[in-house]
C-alpha cells in the first residue's frame, strides 16, 4: 500500500464517484469520502471503497473549504494527501509512478504537480490552454494549506515542489446533461464574484506571489491578476479569443466550441455581471449611511 491519504469530496455524484475510488482502491493507503448531503445513491456507492464522513451542505460554498475541514478534522494517518474531485480519476501510469515515487528512499519534494486531462461530453480537450494543466494535487499535510477565501482548489505548499508525468483523468459524465453544466456554472460564478470583491474591497493578496515565471500556480495567479485589471464586459471577450483562437480552441470540434465558449466567455460573462451587482449594492450601501448621517445631523 502506498502511504497517502486520499480526500475525495462529492455531492450527488452517483455516475462518478465509482470510477474514481476504483482507481485507488487496493493501493492507497487510506480513502475517505466527505459527503454533502448527496440525494442518490452516492453514499452507498462510496462505502464499499472508503469511510464516508457527512458534512452538511451550504449553499453557495463550493469545494475548497470542504477540502480543509477534511484536512483539519479527520483522522488522516498519513503524512501525504491526495485530494481528488469525485470527477477524477488516476490512471493506470499515474498509480504506476506513485507507486514508485514511494518506492524511493526518501523524497525531498513537498508537493507534486499532476498533470489534469480534461474531458467534455465524452471528447478529450486538446487545445485552449485546456491540453494538459498541471494542479497541485499530492502535498505533505503539513505543508499544504488553501486560501480560505480563494474558491479555486488550490494548495499551496512551502517548499520544494515537483512534477509527475502521468495523467489525472477529469471526465463529468453528469455534464452530458448541458443543463446541469449551466447550473453549476451559475453557482460557481456567485462564489467566483464574491471572491474577487472581496480582494477589491480589502486590497487581499494571493497565498503565494503570482510571476509568470514560477510555478504553474504562480503562472496561474499571474494571469488571473492581469484579468482583474482589465475592465469588466471587455475581459470575457478577451479570454475567449485568447482560448479560441491564439491558443486554436477550435481544434477541439463541436464539443470543443460548446466547452470553450461557456467556460471561457459566457462564464466569466456571469462572474462579471454579478460582481457589478455587489459592487453596486456597496455604492448603495455607502450612500444609505450618508443620507442618515446628513438626516441626524439637520
Amino acid at each position: 500500500m502506498v502511504p497517502i491519504t486520499a480526500l475525495i469530496v462529492t455531492r450527488n455524484e452517483e455516475l462518478n464517484i465509482e470510477k474514481c475510488l476504483k482507481s485507488i482502491t487496493g493501493w492507497i493507503d487510506q480513502i475517505f469520502v466527505i459527503d454533502s448531503e448527496s440525494e442518490d445513491q452516492t453514499v452507498e456507492i462510496a462505502r464499499r471503497y472508503a469511510e464516508v464522513f457527512l458534512l452538511p451542505y451550504e449553499h453557495g460554498r463550493i469545494i475548497p473549504w470542504i477540502f480543509q475541514w477534511g484536512l483539519d478534522n479527520l483522522p488522516i494517518r498519513n503524512e501525504w494527501v491526495l485530494i481528488l474531485e469525485a470527477d477524477q480519476e488516476v490512471s493506470p501510469e499515474l498509480r504506476q509512478e506513485l507507486q514508485d515515487l514511494f518506492a524511493r528512499p526518501d523524497i525531498r519534494e513537498n508537493g507534486f504537480y499532476i498533470r489534469r486531462i480534461q474531458v467534455f461530453r465524452g471528447r478529450r480537450i486538446r487545445f485552449g490552454g485546456y491540453g494538459s494543466k498541471y494542479l497541485l494535487k499530492l502535498f505533505r499535510r503539513s505543508e499544504g494549506r488553501l486560501d480560505p477565501l480563494e474558491e479555486d482548489t488550490r494548495i499551496y505548499v512551502r517548499g520544494r515542489v515537483g512534477k509527475l508525468h502521468a495523467p489525472l483523468i477529469e471526465y463529468n459524465i453528469k455534464e452530458h446533461n448541458i443543463l446541469f453544466y449551466v447550473q453549476k456554472h451559475v453557482r460557481y460564478a456567485e462564489a467566483f464574484a464574491k471572491e474577487e470583491f472581496e480582494r477589491r474591497r480589502q486590497g487581499l493578496r494571493f497565498q503565494v506571489k503570482p510571476s509568470p515565471f514560477g510555478t504553474p500556480d504562480q503562472r496561474t495567479l499571474w494571469l488571473k491578476s492581469l484579468y482583474y485589471r482589465l475592465p469588466l464586459y471587455v475581459r470575457p471577450f478577451l479570454y475567449y479569443f485568447y482560448r479560441y483562437f491564439l491558443r486554436l480552441g477550435f481544434l477541439d470540434g463541436k464539443e470543443g466550441f460548446i466547452f470553450h465558449f461557456l467556460q471561457a466567455f459566457w462564464f466569466r460573462l456571469l462572474v462579471d455581471i454579478r460582481l457589478e451587482e455587489l459592487m453596486r449594492e456597496e455604492e448603495r450601501g455607502k450612500g444609505n449611511k450618508g443620507c442618515i448621517g446628513m438626516s441626524r445631523d439637520e
